[in-house]
């Protein structure tokens, strides 16, 4: 019965507004969202702008979000959880620890390229606001610690130092994201087209690097 009553007072207040699934709304303004944080960016999202896009009243995305801290916050869960994922598949399909180090610097930077208005968000969490939406903060931690859980796993092969994982932790971590910034802003791809290589092609030689590296005998 609610529900009802909330669709007809939000097509009373918007004239033109059209009727929708009460459902399936939230799920259409994180998805118009990432359409208009890859057009215009980040500072374009309002849920104002949001209503308008998808055509509802100016006040139905506020049953679903309460401020648009709010929605960017339900934005970085939603990239988190689908950049678990495909971390957690590539460490899973790995040989070694090593080898697993290197793929997911290969896929951390993949999911940039494939979602790259989820990554451009989960970069400013300050936007969620992870003090009032403590949500963003256990998503972001899932990631880490699968980074660190291989990270541990290398140590035990023998392939890195044992003691504190946390330099080669924060190695491969700032690597990848420092990499993925390059990338969004244009630097990266502008210098690969002067090298005649692509971005992904780059961050394959890179990483196929690092592992080098961790797999140098030690004196």
């Amino acid at each position: 019965m609610r529900q009802g009553v909330d669709q007809h007072a939000d097509s009373d207040t918007d004239p033109n507004a059209r009727p929708y699934h009460h459902g399936a709304l939230r799920a259409q303004l994180i998805a118009a969202g990432l359409d208009l944080v890859a057009a215009e960016g980040v500072g374009a999202l309002s849920l104002r702008r949001l209503a308008r896009e998808v055509g509802v009243s100016s006040g139905a995305p506020y049953h679903h979000f309460a401020d648009r801290a709010a929605l960017f916050a339900a934005i970085v869960v939603d990239g988190h959880d689908l950049l678990f994922s495909r971390l957690d598949a590539v460490r899973a399909g790995s040989s070694d620890a090593v080898a697993a180090l290197r793929e997911l610097l290969v896929a951390y930077a993949s999911f940039a390229a494939d979602h790259s208005a989820h990554m451009r968000v989960m970069l400013r969490p300050e936007l969620a606001e992870p003090a009032v939406h403590p949500e963003v903060t256990a998503a972001g931690a899932r990631p880490i610690e699968l980074l660190r859980s291989t990270v541990l796993a290398a140590q035990d092969e023998g392939a890195v130092p044992p003691g504190d994982p946390e330099p080669v932790l924060h190695m491969i971590w700032s690597l990848a994201v420092g990499y993925v910034t390059l990338w969004l802003d244009g630097p990266v791809e502008a210098r690969c087209t002067a090298l005649g290589t692509t971005p992904d092609e780059m961050i394959r030689r890179v990483a196929s690097t690092v592992e080098a590296l961790l797999r140098r005998p030690r004196a």
